[in-house]
């Protein structure tokens, strides 16, 4: 299943894609967020509901919101890719860097990210998210893919020259609405297993980052296992799982987004999400 939050005439909805349209499962469940269904553990029951119901409205009606509009945690990993490492003159780490973004710092599908006033240092950074769907603290390998609802993309829009303040990388990670989040959630049971998936990043329509991701320095499930020895995981909470290399502030001469342009994280069996670049707004 295919999985979204959206708005429509002002009202917040979440729902199901079917076809070329979306059935409104706000309308017919308890649940009124797609992070409270995950929460109340009934995403089991949506398929044959689907099966019965006719879509309520064409996904062109709609305007796209992050997939999870209001997650409790959004875990992201640093340097989990060798070649984004060796770019940036790093060294591989035992463990993995984990950083967070706040919900403010993300849009949906085809929202525009906002490159700030402040910098034109403003970098795209394509990724596979996680969401969880099963609450757990100390998860095993085992069973650590049994705690995730599904996948989608994530573009981490990074602003480089304020990540380079200290070395800390949160001041350049979660300015409002510079990554993006979705289009949609792919359950589990149509990717079975993250280590066999291709993430392609195009600004323009120039692919400038390509990967697969069995390129993981840190894998899906043992993200989740390091997670969860620190903190406990929530159905919602988001994993962001690192970027390969090929970002815009190692290439000769730096490539950073700019207002006009147009970029898209494209992962193979989840979809495309795309973005249109904006200025901030006068304030």
């Amino acid at each position: 299943m295919k999985l979204l939050s959206f708005v429509i005439d002002g009202r917040s909805g979440y729902g199901a894609v079917k076809g070329d349209g979306v059935v409104d499962l706000g309308r017919r469940l308890p649940s009124k967020s797609l992070r409270a269904l995950l929460e109340a553990g009934a995403l089991g029951g949506i398929a044959g509901l689907l099966a019965s119901e006719t879509p309520d409205y064409a996904l062109d009606a709609l305007t796209y919101a992050p997939v999870i509009p209001d997650p409790g945690k959004i875990i992201c990993v640093g340097l989990n890719y060798r070649d984004h490492v060796a770019e940036t003159g790093r060294a591989v780490t035992e463990k993995p860097a984990l950083f967070a973004r706040f919900p403010t710092s993300q849009v949906g599908h085809l929202q525009p990210i906002i490159r700030p006033d402040v910098s034109e240092h403003f970098d795209y950074e394509g990724e596979l998210a996680l969401v969880i769907g099963k609450a757990g603290r100390h998860i095993t390998r085992e069973d650590a893919l049994k705690h995730v609802a599904g996948y989608s993309c994530y573009n981490e829009g990074s602003i480089r020259d304020w990540q380079r303040h200290t070395s800390q990388f949160l001041s350049g990670k979660t300015f409002d609405r510079s990554g993006a989040f979705g289009p949609w959630l792919v359950t589990t049971d149509e990717v079975p297993d993250p280590s066999k998936l291709t993430l392609q990043t195009r600004l323009n329509g120039e692919t400038v980052q390509r990967t697969t991701t069995d390129h993981l320095i840190t894998d899906v499930p043992d993200l989740i296992v390091y997670c969860s020895t620190i903190m406990t995981l929530m159905p919602g909470d988001v994993i962001v799982t690192g970027t390969p290399g090929g970002v815009g502030f190692k290439r000769n001469p730096p490539l950073f987004m700019k207002p006009g342009d147009t970029v898209e994280v494209e992962i193979s069996g989840i979809g495309i999400l795309r973005n249109p670049v904006a200025a901030e707004a006068a304030a």
